[in-house]
């Protein structure tokens, strides 16, 4: 409970513990204030202690029995002890004796939450929201927001926050609340009406301008983001989540070296997070500076080890650097973490396959169409790898257990031409082929990249002629 009163230095807790004892014990010359009781409950209530600070209640209550404090700081340990009913007993009492003690409205709520009866709760707040003014209606519109938190009626909580602003514009908790209120329940709109209103009273309310710039990028009005995010960090240059979401809100508009510069900022202010590590990789990433994207995922798996996609982020640059063999080294990483990963397998036996190690990609694609059996992209690599390596009677197999785990899809049916043709059945293989062109044509040039010398076959050279003419008509 708030609002202890402030007693002369002399009058410390071990002197006041002192006077109770003799109280208690019953000799003469003993008084105790009612102020006194309220700091020995509070003593006792600090330490745990709940038996002795209700003893200390009910002591105090009977030598002061018109004393709203006492029954109220007696309510609040009922409550503490799951007495809810006895609590509101007392409260009854306690509001006979003084009806503006907003400590009671809020006990009452406690207990009505607490024997699950929020309608009973929320009837309360908004009665007493009528009753009370400034700085005690504040805090009864928090208590009702989290009234609604607990039951989880979440657009009243933007309510409550929306009203506190309108009282007190600049209420710290306030602001900090209503900006994930804004973007759990989606209501920018009005976030941005409530906070220009703010703003052109209080132009330089930093939060105000960092929920502004929040609410245009849940609009993705990045632009307008940026702009107001820039307003916050000109107030307070140290607001490190301002330069936090504009990072956020550049990356969305490609902006990438800016980004970067803003994420840097982040670092400078706050501690070090693999996530910030992550984005700005990821920028450099963007920006094709492969080593320097590769320097900062290092770092962020030095802050999170355990993280097998930051060595598989490692991974993807060297791959598209064409540096294979690197690549494998931190795909091998991220392996031991995961290793049944369908798509670390699957980079490593693409890795795999550059380098013409047939046997070791095919064991990676395996483990991927074993872990996910209706990935048509697994199957797609496996059969691929079987052809180049002239394994056509493995690769025929493993398109029919394809179409059997994964469905009957025309790309099939062109890796199944191309197996065909290379073996010599040459009728057969350009009959699935013309079927897989009805089906598909776009599939055509996956098929000429993956069986360039399909064109040597005249019968083939005809069919895509063939089509192309039909296309053009």
């Amino acid at each position: 409970m708030t609002g202890e009163p402030h007693l002369p230095e002399q009058e410390d807790i071990r002197e006041l513990l002192n006077l109770y004892e003799k109280l208690k014990a019953g000799k003469g010359g003993s008084f105790l204030s009612e102020e006194s009781f309220e700091r020995i409950i509070d003593h006792f209530d600090d330490q745990d202690a709940l038996p002795k600070a209700m003893e200390a209640a009910e002591l105090g209550i009977l030598q002061f029995p018109f004393s709203a404090s006492l029954l109220i700081k007696k309510a609040d340990l009922l409550i503490a002890t799951r007495h809810y009913k006895k609590a509101l007993s007392l409260l009854d009492k306690a509001e006979i004796l003084d009806s503006t003690d907003i400590d009671i409205c809020i006990l009452r709520t406690d207990a009505y939450l607490a024997l699950d009866m929020q309608e009973k709760a929320v009837e309360l707040l908004e009665d007493a929201i009528q009753r009370f003014e400034g700085d005690d209606r504040i805090d009864l519109l928090f208590e009702l927001a989290d009234v609604y938190d607990d039951y989880e009626v979440f657009e009243k909580i933007f309510d409550c926050l929306k009203l506190i602003l309108e009282y007190d514009p600049n209420n710290e908790e306030a602001l900090y609340k209503i900006c994930f209120w804004t973007d759990f329940t989606g209501r920018n709109e009005e976030s941005i009406k409530l906070h220009k209103k703010i703003l052109e009273d209080f132009p330089y309310n930093d939060l105000a301008w960092f929920n502004l710039a929040a609410a245009y990028q849940g609009l993705r009005l990045f632009e307008k983001a940026i702009d107001a995010y820039q307003y916050a960090i000109v107030i307070n240059e140290k607001f490190d989540y301002a330069y936090r979401n504009m990072a956020d809100a550049l990356m969305r508009l490609h902006r990438y070296k800016e980004a970067i510069e803003s994420l840097e900022k982040v670092i400078e202010l706050s501690r070090p997070e693999d996530l910030i590590y992550q984005a700005i990789g990821y920028c450099y990433e963007k920006i094709k500076n492969y080593a320097q994207a590769r320097f900062y995922f290092r770092k962020a798996s030095h802050l999170n080890p355990d993280d097998a996609k930051l060595y598989e982020k490692v991974a993807v640059t060297y791959i598209k650097e064409l540096k294979y063999q690197q690549a494998i080294k931190y795909l091998e990483m991220a392996l031991k973490i995961k290793r049944l990963d369908a798509d670390f397998n699957f980079l490593m036996g693409e890795c795999q396959l550059k380098l013409e190690n047939y046997k070791e990609a095919i064991h990676y694609f395996l483990t991927v169409v074993h872990s996910k059996p209706r990935n048509i992209k697994g199957w797609e690599a496996l059969i691929r790898t079987l052809f180049e390596n002239n394994q056509f009677n493995e690769g025929e197999k493993q398109i029919q257990l394809a179409r059997s785990k994964a469905g009957d899809k025309s790309i099939f049916d062109f890796y199944e031409s191309a197996i065909l043709l290379s073996k010599g059945h040459l009728k057969e293989g350009v009959s699935v082929l013309e079927k897989s062109i009805e089906s598909n044509p776009k599939q055509l040039k996956q098929f000429l990249r993956l069986y360039p010398s399909a064109v040597k076959f005249p019968q083939v050279v005809e069919l895509i002629l063939k089509f192309k003419r039909r296309k053009r008509i």
